[in-house]
C-alpha cells in the first residue's frame, strides 16, 4: 500500500472530467471551446500538467462554473476565504494585466491579509 501525498491537480483533473462528462462533452469539444488543444486538457485531467489561473478561467466559462469553484479545486483559493473572493475575482478578470501580474497581485493581497491578521 503507497502512501501518496494528495495532489491538488490531481483532484482538479478529476472534477475537470467529471464536470466534462456531466456537461456532456467530449475532450475535443471542451478544448475548443477553451482555445486550448485537446491533448493538452487531457493531460490537466490526468493531473499531469498544471493550468494557469487564465486557462481555468476559461474552463470554467467553458463548464458553465465560477472560476472560484475551479481556483478552490486547484488550492489557489481556500473557500473558507470567500470573502476575499471579490478582490480576487476582480484582479483575475482584468484585461490588462498578464497572468504573471495577477498572481503577483493575488499573492500580495494574501500576504498583506495574512500579515494584518496575526497583528
Amino acid at each position: 500500500m503507497t502512501n501518496k501525498k494528495a495532489d491538488p491537480y490531481v483532484n482538479l483533473g478529476e472534477f475537470l472530467r467529471r464536470q466534462r462528462e456531466l456537461a456532456n462533452l467530449s475532450v475535443r469539444q471542451l478544448a475548443d471551446m477553451c482555445g486550448i488543444s485537446n491533448p493538452y486538457l487531457s493531460q490537466i485531467e490526468r493531473g499531469l500538467r498544471t493550468p494557469s489561473s487564465m486557462i481555468l478561467q476559461s474552463l470554467a466559462k467553458g463548464l458553465r462554473l465560477s472560476a472560484e469553484t475551479l481556483y478552490a479545486q486547484a488550492g489557489i483559493l481556500d473557500p473558507a476565504d470567500m470573502e476575499e473572493s471579490d478582490v480576487v475575482k476582480s484582479v483575475m478578470h482584468d484585461p490588462h494585466l498578464s497572468t504573471r501580474q495577477r498572481e503577483m497581485l493575488i499573492d500580495m493581497y494574501r500576504s498583506f491579509r495574512k500579515v494584518n491578521e496575526a497583528s
